[in-house]
């Protein structure tokens, strides 16, 4: 059987009227930049997120470029944050021109070790970025401690954790802000490009909402020198339709991450750890096992879609050789690099499908 890390198709199939009489409303409306869907958007995601204001913006990447930013931070600071990441965390802090600062992660969770952070603080600190990865947010109170103590800002890299909890708070809610992706393999995927950022910081969202916005304040007056980093209509339209069904999605993520749980109970293959104090919603579902990228071969020789997530941490990158660190600095998230890999976990999976994956891992494990 053939089965895909991912299907999007089968998504569209369940909401294609709806999306394409969405779609079409706009195009008719030639409203294409801002206006109601966007702050409806804004809106909705604000409330679902615990926090009183939404800036819809071009993308997660952006998210991150915008708040960091509106930060001022720049040549001089450095911004906190974990070498295991999707590249945008670590590219947006040096394209501000700020300096990276890693620290290792937790074995278990792969998300940054909070233990090891205030350690990492200079005179020049400005920010933490923890990472929410894979759909589990990272352990914020003691994160808040060292920011509280320090006087740093927190930023919540929450672009794979939309809706996901701590301690009952929802991603995005805890930090200064919180920035989330709407790429199409989201829990909340948009038709091509977007996110979001939360906060309940009333100046900071005033801050944000100019700097989307090359920082305008009325018509060609310019506060501050930000970019073009609006949200398309289109993609909010899209986002609405999907936004409802967004809950039963990453539940049904949630029961198909417990079927491979017990599948591989008693296995080699080392499930995901979900701390008892989160509640994910499983963006990715990432195995350990040994052998990792012979299993990849194996899986895809079997039509079975799997992917690294993700290959070379952002320490060892070419791109980041000027901050001087070297194989072995963090070897937490090195591991984990070499050993972690995702297997599809997509609402629309069947048990047999998910069998097939569970027998394909087995199969070569043995």
């Amino acid at each position: 059987m053939e089965v895909p890390l991912l299907d999007l198709k089968a998504q569209y199939e369940t909401i294609k009227t709806d999306l394409l009489a969405a779609v079409s409303q706009v195009v008719e409306s030639q409203r294409c930049i801002g206006g109601p869907k966007v702050e409806e958007l804004e809106s909705k995601i604000a409330q679902i997120s615990d926090c009183k204001y939404g800036v819809g913006v071009s993308s997660g990447t952006d998210a991150l470029l915008s708040c960091l930013m509106s930060l001022d931070l720049g040549p001089g600071d450095e911004v906190i944050t974990s070498p295991f990441t999707f590249f945008a965390t670590v590219g947006c802090i040096a394209r501000v021109g700020a300096r990276p600062v890693f620290v290792d992660i937790d074995p278990k969770t792969y998300n940054i070790d909070p233990g090891l952070i205030e350690s990492a603080v200079t005179d020049k600190t400005r920010a933490i970025m923890p990472v929410h990865l894979f759909g589990q947010m990272a352990d914020m109170d003691p994160i808040m401690d060292v920011a509280r103590r320090h006087d740093l800002a927190v930023i919540e890299d929450a672009a794979q954790s939309i809706t996901s909890t701590y301690k009952g708070k929802k991603a995005g809610s805890v930090g200064a802000a919180g920035c989330f992706s709407f790429y199409p393999s989201k829990n909340l995927g948009s038709i091509g490009d977007g996110g979001m950022i939360v906060t309940n910081d009333e100046a900071f969202h005033e801050r944000l909402v100019l700097m989307r916005n090359h920082g305008e304040i009325t018509k060609y007056h310019h506060k501050y020198v930000g970019g073009n980093f609006r949200l398309d209509p289109i993609q909010a339209a899209a986002l609405l339709v999907k936004l409802p069904h967004l809950e039963t999605w990453s539940q049904a993520r949630r029961d198909n991450a417990a079927y491979y749980n017990e599948k591989f109970a008693g296995t080699v293959a080392q499930a995901p750890h979900i701390s008892p104090d989160c509640k994910t919603i499983y963006n990715q579902y990432c195995i350990r096992v040994p052998r990792r990228d012979e299993l990849v071969a194996h899986l895809k020789a079997h039509k079975i879609g799997c992917e690294i997530y993700y290959p070379v941490p952002a320490h060892l990158q070419e791109c980041f050789a000027y901050l001087g660190y070297k194989q072995g600095d963090f070897p937490e998230s090195e591991q984990a690099a070499g050993t972690i890999m995702a297997l599809p976990v997509y609402p629309e999976l069947t048990n047999e499908m998910q069998d097939a994956v569970v027998e394909a891992v087995l199969a070569f494990l043995r």
